[in-house]
């Protein structure tokens, strides 16, 4: 083989490495621009679920059967002002129906169910220890072990319910009804408009919701919040951490839009926070909020 060959077949083993080098670079660069934009809007995709990931659908369901109730109240009392008793006899049998669910749900978000089922795994335990003292003193030792194992068991679930109950009887509230909030983490504005002592979410919500990372975890209060719909117009309720909400430093009296801000709350205070409704109130035994006096709103009117 000649050196002309040679030089010829090396001089195109180089141009062709090259072509194919800079193929490779376009593609790897068009590749990395698709690659980059896929990435982003994975990022964007998973900032929208974190935000969304305190959703709760129980807490839009809690709040519209509260809704419900206030209508058919409101209809009772039409009914009965149209003189049509039959009518207002049925939507009242409705009302009670719906009345005592709610009883029931709120006596299970309180502890009252907790206590009660504390004191009824009290008296089993009694029973039960009868129930050993006879079988060691009849010598049927196989029987003692069996009902040893049941009062162990027994007396883990009457601690576990004894303290959950505690914990509801003792819970203190940061925020309170009507109040504006702003979310620690995503920052948008909301108004609490529920609360419990402890996350009374299941165990599937708090999984999504990543409790097990929050400091406090589960056994600190939570709120159902109302986000502005111009903060987020996807996500209308929410269920927060105490940890995770702060109290604006300066009275927050701007625009708050909600659809249902107008059957929860009177309308607004003087600080900017919203009055709630006396049966929301109810609902949650919590005081009537007195706004602090301030001379200077006073002034300030009177210089108007």
């Amino acid at each position: 083989m000649s050196v002309s060959t040679v030089t010829a077949s090396t001089n195109s083993s180089v141009c062709g490495s090259a072509n194919v080098s800079r193929r490779r670079l376009r593609l790897r660069r068009s590749y990395g621009h698709l690659i980059f934009g896929t990435e982003k809007r994975l990022l964007s995709h998973q900032c929208v679920q974190n935000i969304s990931c305190e959703r709760s659908e129980s807490a839009n369901e809690d709040i519209l059967i509260f809704f419900y109730q206030l209508d058919l109240a409101t209809r009772v009392q039409y009914a009965l002002n149209l003189e049509e008793y039959d009518i207002a006899k049925q939507l009242r049998n409705k009302l009670n129906e719906v009345e005592v669910e709610v009883t029931k749900q709120l006596e299970s978000k309180r502890g009252l169910s907790s206590k009660r089922e504390a004191q009824d795994k009290g008296i089993s335990l009694l029973r039960l220890r009868a129930d050993l003292q006879n079988a060691i003193e009849n010598e049927n030792y196989s029987l003692a072990a069996e009902i040893r194992d049941q009062i162990s068991k027994l007396e883990a679930d009457s601690l576990a319910a004894s303290v959950k109950a505690q914990a509801f009887e003792k819970a203190q509230f940061e925020f309170r009804l009507g109040q504006k909030v702003k979310h620690k983490k995503f920052g948008y504005r909301a108004v609490v408009c529920g609360m419990d002592p402890v996350c009374c979410e299941t165990s599937s919500w708090m999984e999504t919701a990543h409790v097990d990372q929050l400091t406090r975890g589960p056994d600190q209060p939570y709120y159902q919040v109302l986000v502005d719909v111009h903060e987020d117009p996807n996500l209308l309720v929410a269920y927060v951490a105490e940890e995770n909400l702060l109290a604006p430093e300066e009275p927050d009296k701007a625009r708050f839009d909600h659809p249902y801000s107008s059957f929860l709350f009177y309308g607004m205070d003087s600080a900017g926070d919203f009055i709630p409704v006396k049966q929301l109130r109810e609902k949650y035994s919590r005081p009537r909020h007195e706004v602090p006096y301030d001379p200077q709103d006073e002034r300030s009117g009177g210089d108007a």
